[in-house]
């Protein structure tokens, strides 16, 4: 295993695409084609592919909202592996290499994400990290979770 992470650009945009997750589990994440749209209309997101050497494995999402909280809050808003790498640790190890990433970007000792409460693997995983609920509920009433680094 050899992870990366990389820029959707036009060059893998369609690659990414092409990411799905596995059946069940199109309710808890939008996919890619709708996270990219969003991420054009809101200039605060980073889209990124994450890569085993050079194939695209998963894909996530981050940004910096400066206007939450009393210094603005870092997020990772999308997390996804391909449905045909789940399973295989792919999923631990890649989201310590994008939390890595985030804080090096950004230098914040919280972040933050929003999760389906039902969503019962994806919150295995985030409290294994060090992800705990903090009581808060996003807009949407996702649970919030806070990582503290």
């Amino acid at each position: 295993m050899k992870l990366v992470i990389k820029e959707i650009n036009d060059k893998n945009y369609n690659e990414a695409l092409r990411l799905k997750v596995k059946k069940g589990q199109e309710d808890f994440i939008e996919t890619v084609e709708e996270c990219l749209n969003e991420a054009k209309q809101i200039s605060l997101w980073r889209p990124v592919g994450i890569y085993n050497y050079n194939q695209i494995i998963g894909f996530a999402m981050y940004g910096l909202w400066e206007n939450e909280g009393a210094d603005g809050r870092v997020w990772l808003d999308r997390f996804m592996i391909e449905n045909e790498f789940q399973g295989r640790g792919y999923g631990s190890e890649s989201l310590k290499l994008i939390l890595n990433r985030i804080y090096n970007e950004y230098n914040r000792n919280e972040i933050y994400l929003s999760i389906y409460e039902n969503n019962d693997l994806a919150i295995k995983m985030y409290e294994k990290i060090g992800f705990q609920f903090n009581g808060e509920l996003d807009i949407n009433g996702e649970k919030i979770m806070k990582l503290e680094v």
